[in-house]
């Protein structure tokens, strides 16, 4: 009997002490709280998380506290007591507690964020673990998750915000109209095994963007990660969109639809993507009038395809963000998809574009290699190009090219990162383009029939 008693009370008195180890073990019954309610007017709702204390001693929590404090537009309570921190909580051996989260959300304050986001830290043993919070804010179209079958047309009624990713099944398409803004959460992508039309206007562009609109967060590269038109898709036609912060914003894979392009893209602004701003990987596509600016790679066309460029700018500076060390245009007939290398057929031309990049990192921003024994013809017609050593060989031809003479952006200040790619009146790029029967620029200004400016913008 006295063994038996004795053993009692060793396991009661392990019960009743406090476990110091940083091995401790406590669960969450989430490790995010998501309020996914759409407001229409000011509200609050709250919702509840399960802390648990899965050891078999106590455990004392040394603090819970709401990372953005009285300031978040969260607001915790934990088993009663008010937050934003709450101290020393003794939790028994197998016990557990409750915090009450609530959000309060105006959804007309413009301010706001179209995401809000906290996080709550439960402190222990020298050691921390978070749960994260995170609620809808400016009122929005929602979309999480979401696959689009049929035909599909928004409205720029309210903004769209995607969240975790958006797809156009094989068949189905989606019309997007001047003036609509859509905005993608970290990590989100819209992928098109459909079609995908943007009918953006001069005055009222459509803009693709990551959901941070707080500085420093929108100006960040690699924001989410960008519009892929993938093998099925077709007829696919992106008119006055401006597409930013993307980690790779246009990508165009296989199969080409021979000189019928899968992608067309039209007075289109492509900025400030962190790997790539268009990569056609055996794909199809034809550019007019676009400016891609400041990416890691602006323009990557490889693994075959049929590409057509006109009146286009590819400029690239080094910034906070982006190290500008690739060329702004690459050209190959063969690539690395995964981990397979892509070979095919390649017809490429590039009419009254300009090629530039900051001085001193890249000798050569235009750079074209053929590994294959397949079809291959790249021709550059009237452009302006920074190269040191000019591409040549057999399938190669440059008609009236202008050789490394700075083309005269009109503003370019990396530090306060602002860049307008307008012409100078002096630039060597006036008036020196062949006829390409492209009435407008990228601004819908007007561009004459002969000897126009060369890049996407024409001198007014």
């Amino acid at each position: 009997m006295l063994i038996v008693f004795v053993a009692v009370l060793v396991l009661s008195c392990r019960k009743n002490s406090f476990i110091t180890s940083k091995d401790a073990i406590v669960l969450f019954s989430t490790d995010t709280v998501s309020f996914d309610t759409v407001f229409v007017t000011t509200g609050s709702v709250t919702q509840s998380v399960k802390i648990i204390n899965a050891n078999n001693q106590q455990l004392r929590l040394t603090d819970i506290r709401l990372m953005g404090g009285s300031l978040s537009y969260f607001s915790i309570n934990v088993n009663g007591s008010p937050g934003p921190e709450v101290d020393n909580i003794n939790l028994a051996a197998g016990d557990s507690l409750y915090i009450f989260v609530a959000v309060a959300i105006n959804p007309r304050a413009s301010n706001l964020p179209f995401i809000v986001q906290d996080s709550i830290q439960v402190s222990f043993n020298g050691i921390q673990q978070y749960i994260q919070l995170q609620a809808w804010g400016q009122n929005a179209n929602f979309l999480v998750n979401k696959i689009l079958k049929g035909a599909n047309s928004w409205n720029d009624s309210l903004p769209y915000i995607i969240e975790g990713g958006l797809q156009i099944d094989t068949g189905a398409s989606l019309m997007i109209p001047a003036g609509c803004k859509v905005y993608l959460h970290a990590n989100a992508a819209m992928l098109v095994d459909g079609s995908l039309q943007v009918a953006g206007s001069d005055s009222s562009r459509v803009y693709f963007l990551g959901d941070r609109l707080d500085a420093p967060y929108n100006n960040y590269p690699d924001s989410w990660q960008g519009i892929y038109f993938r093998g099925t898709s077709t007829g696919n036609q992106l008119q006055y969109a401006v597409i930013r912060n993307a980690n790779q914003a246009i990508v165009a894979e296989s199969p080409p639809a021979g000189t019928v392009p899968k992608l067309t893209l039209q007075q289109c602004i492509i900025d400030n993507s962190f790997t790539s701003g268009i990569l056609g990987m055996d794909g199809s596509l034809q550019a007019t009038n676009c400016l891609i600016s400041n990416c890691g790679q602006n323009i990557v066309l490889g693994g075959g395809g049929y590409y057509q460029f006109t009146q286009c700018t590819a400029a690239a500076y080094s910034d906070n963000y982006i190290v500008h060390t690739f060329p702004v245009l690459a050209v190959a007939d063969e690539i690395l998809q995964g981990s397979t290398i892509v070979t095919g057929a390649l017809q490429v031309g590039f009419t009254n574009c300009i090629f530039w990049g900051d001085y001193g990192n890249v000798p050569n921003e235009v750079t074209v290699t053929q590994q294959s024994n397949l079809a291959f013809t790249v021709n550059f017609t009237n452009c302006l190009w920074k190269v040191q050593t000019a591409p040549s060989g057999q399938g190669i031809v440059s008609t009236a090219m202008i050789l490394n003479m700075d083309p005269l952006f009109d503003s370019v200040n990396t530090v306060a990162g602002y860049y307008d790619f307008h012409l100078q009146a002096g630039s060597p790029a006036v008036a020196q383009g062949a006829a390409a029967g492209v009435p407008i620029d990228l601004d819908g200004n007007p561009r004459p029939a002969v000897s126009p400016d060369m890049g996407c913008y024409q001198l007014q």
